[in-house]
């Protein structure tokens, strides 16, 4: 079984986990409601996609 040789710095180890952060949803914006949505998704105010009518919203 391998066994390390030293033990791992700090700085080492922090270092190899840099690209572990979460990163920010970027957000489209409908081109029906002109409202923040998630790119290649059904906008979720109006219920439109790629230009068509995919679920009717409800009327208050």
């Amino acid at each position: 079984m391998a066994v390390p040789r030293n033990r791992t710095s700090n700085a080492r180890k922090n270092s190899r986990r840099a690209h572990h952060a979460k990163k920010p949803r970027l957000f489209a914006k409908c081109s029906n409601c002109e409202k923040p949505c998630l790119p290649h998704r059904m906008c979720t105010q109006c219920g439109f996609y790629d230009g068509a009518a995919v679920v009717h919203a409800k009327e208050e």
